[in-house]
């Protein structure tokens, strides 16, 4: 990890010809090899186009993942029934998403898919390739408990069984950085003793580079909460992880002095410099100037550039030319610090 290392959050924006196979694929007319085939090109051309932009720590760009963040794990998922959307009409609303209800304790016999991602992708890049995954509390969020749970915090202890079977399976595989993804621990209040025990359960045996992603919602560039990080910390820190990837950009730059917190806990900030909810696209210069007010609170070699979220909600166009200003932000401080 060099000083000022960059990367993504975990989601790449998909390109034209790919949303137009994913409509094909679901009105059912793809084979089986057409759908292997397509799925594989874009995880290759989502590395390329991240690697060419001179990311250092790409992802697969998610895009095996057919849906909107969660939404292709409940799939995956045995001892549930699909509820209707609370709301189909109008403008695109969280309230439009999946929902489910729980019918019987909850199993994945046949895993979450992460580990063929992983397969597949870490073929296709010689660069350090970040594995992500949504966290036990967000996926809970989707499964109501029904009569098979008591709560939300029940569902997700649940899974966070069945996660954690996976990344133990990813890092079997050869996995060397897995990041969960918990925005609703950063969107919800509860109790951090819960939120500290679920995260201690589900990276139990987890034995590489561990990142948290706490954002407050993104669905079709949504947030969904008061966005402040101030609920969730100091005890957070106590999380057994060595990154937390906040969201900076979007909110102008505010609470950014908790980046010293997460410095004095000796964890790396993988802060959030991008804005992937504005179609404004950022100059080297914002980013760079971005990057120098997390400077006053944190040193370079605890700090990761990153966008503050994934770019499945962003324009592939936006997303491209803002992930190409952000590397190049980032090399001007470089430049300027001596680390080039």
């Amino acid at each position: 990890m060099k000083p000022l290392t960059t990367s993504v959050i975990g989601s790449y924006a998909w390109p034209s010809w790919f949303v137009w196979a994913v409509e094909a694929i679901r009105r059912g007319e793809f084979g089986s090899r057409d759908v292997e085939e397509t799925l594989n090109d874009a995880v290759d051309w989502a590395l390329r186009e991240q690697e060419e932009a001179g990311v250092d720590i790409p992802t697969d760009g998610e895009m095996r993942r057919l849906g909107f963040f969660t939404a292709g794990f409940y799939g995956r998922l045995e001892g549930v029934r699909e509820l209707a959307p609370e709301r189909r009409l109008g403008v695109p609303g969280h309230d439009q998403r999946e929902r489910y209800e729980a019918v019987e304790p909850l199993v994945a016999p046949e895993g979450l898919g992460i580990v063929a991602e992983f397969t597949y992708a870490c073929q296709r890049t010689q660069r350090l390739l970040k594995v992500t995954c949504p966290g036990p509390f967000t996926l809970a969020g989707r499964i109501l408990p029904g009569k098979v749970y008591h709560d939300r915090v029940d569902v997700a202890y649940a899974l966070a069984d069945i996660i954690n079977a996976e990344l133990r399976a990813v890092v079997q595989a050869g996995a060397e950085f897995i990041q969960l993804d918990e925005p609703s621990m950063a969107v919800h209040g509860g109790d951090s003793k819960v939120f500290l025990d679920l995260l201690t359960r589900t990276l139990d045996g987890i034995h590489v580079r561990k990142g948290l992603h706490l954002c407050f919602g993104n669905f079709m560039g949504r947030p969904v909460a008061r966005r402040h990080y101030k609920p969730i910390f100091p005890s957070i820190l106590e999380a057994n992880v060595d990154e937390l990837a906040l969201e900076f950009a979007n909110r102008e730059m505010a609470e950014v002095e908790i980046a010293r917190e997460i410095a004095i806990a000796g964890k790396t900030l993988a802060a959030g410099v991008v804005d992937v909810k504005n179609y404004y696209i950022e100059t080297p210069e914002d980013i760079a100037e971005r990057i120098r007010t997390l400077l006053k609170f944190i040193p370079p070699e605890r700090l990761v550039i990153v966008p503050d979220c994934g770019f499945s909600q962003t324009a592939r166009w936006a997303a491209k030319a803002k992930l190409q200003a952000m590397v190049a932000g980032a090399h001007l401080v470089r430049r300027q610090l001596g680390f080039v």
